[in-house]
């Protein structure tokens, strides 16, 4: 059973070439650098499934090339599906399948990562100390104890960080249309988005993207939000508006920002771009700021995530071939 993956990274092959060892059926694994868009689908010409990853292109004029090959399914190695055209492939009858968790501590612990940076200038001190500058003017934080943050979506990941923040002494408060009855029990109140904004010096978004919560960071929630509030982005880029948050660094009205996925992350994350012009003007002025940290989607990249993604894709891949059911197939 050939499967052509996309968008792989030396990693990529490494984690899924070790969990397809001794699958059943065997699995052919055809690695292609390339992402997968209209200009290189036909490079799967041949293969039962594809396996794609958070920034291929898997709108309805991709998926019908797909069809067209008699491909019948799309294995993404990821929990996020909005850049698949979900009803074409309905219509199609494509099937999708998705890793609905792999290690939730790897994001929720990386978002932890950017906020204890941002707040102890840690990444500004890095610098200093190479440079022989030891002056500790402008480096002051203050104390994550005692401070309200805010967790807006408390699926798997926002779970295990409302609980590691409440571990450093925070007062937790979340936002989810469906609360959490375990979280409530420890501890963590949950609120309106709106009365969200304004209690927090934190705020960490955890949440999917969907039509709901696109740019649920706009102009309005900024200047709701509590003067001079930290926020910390490690869910999808397209949650956040870059030109309101752009704004709210300038005005002050964000405190300090730290992003692990950006809106227009396709054009940049994941590739080695150090040799060349960034034409993103957005991208470039968020790097003007002292007090904006960014990584290039990297809160998955642990050894325990990529082996649990590569776990699961692979039993997606085998199930679909049994009964032509994945084991985790997105409706």
């Amino acid at each position: 059973m050939r499967i052509d993956v996309f968008s792989t990274k030396p990693y990529d092959r490494e984690f899924l070439t070790r969990a397809a060892e001794g699958a059943e059926p065997p699995l052919e694994l055809v690695f292609h650098d390339a992402r997968l868009g209209p200009s290189t689908a036909m490079l799967a010409n041949g293969a039962t499934a594809v396996c794609a990853f958070v920034n291929d292109d898997l709108s309805a004029p991709v998926l019908d090339l797909l069809a067209d090959m008699g491909i019948g399914l799309v294995a993404m190695r990821s929990a996020g599906v909005n850049n698949v055209d979900l009803p074409r492939a309905r219509e199609l009858g494509l099937k999708v399948a998705r890793v609905p968790a792999y290690s939730p501590h790897a994001v929720a612990e990386h978002a932890v990562a950017l906020i204890l940076a941002l707040n102890r200038k840690i990444h500004r001190a890095y610098n200093r100390v190479r440079e022989g500058n030891f002056a500790l003017d402008g480096l002051m934080g203050f104390d994550l104890h005692g401070k309200t943050a805010g967790v807006v979506g408390t699926g798997v990941i926002g779970q295990v960080l409302a609980r590691i923040l409440l571990g450093f002494g925070c007062k937790v408060v979340a936002s989810d249309p469906y609360p959490n009855e375990a979280l409530q029990a420890a501890g963590v109140t949950y609120l309106p988005f709106e009365a969200l904004l304004g209690q927090c010096d934190v705020i960490t978004l955890q949440c999917p993207l969907t039509p709901e919560t696109r740019h649920l960071i706009d102009a309005r929630a900024v200047a709701a939000m509590k003067p001079g509030a930290m926020l910390i982005n490690t869910s999808r880029g397209a949650v956040v508006d870059t030109d309101a948050v752009i704004a709210g660094l300038k005005s002050g009205q964000i405190g300090a920002l730290g992003l692990d996925v950006y809106e227009e992350e396709s054009d940049l994350f994941f590739e080695d771009l150090s040799n060349r012009i960034i034409p993103d003007d957005h991208f470039a002025r968020l790097q003007t700021f002292p007090n904006v940290l960014i990584t290039g989607h990297q809160g998955f990249f642990t050894r325990e995530a990529l082996t649990a993604i590569a776990r699961t894709t692979v039993e997606n891949i085998t199930s679909f071939a049994g009964d032509g059911t994945p084991a985790n197939r997105v409706e």
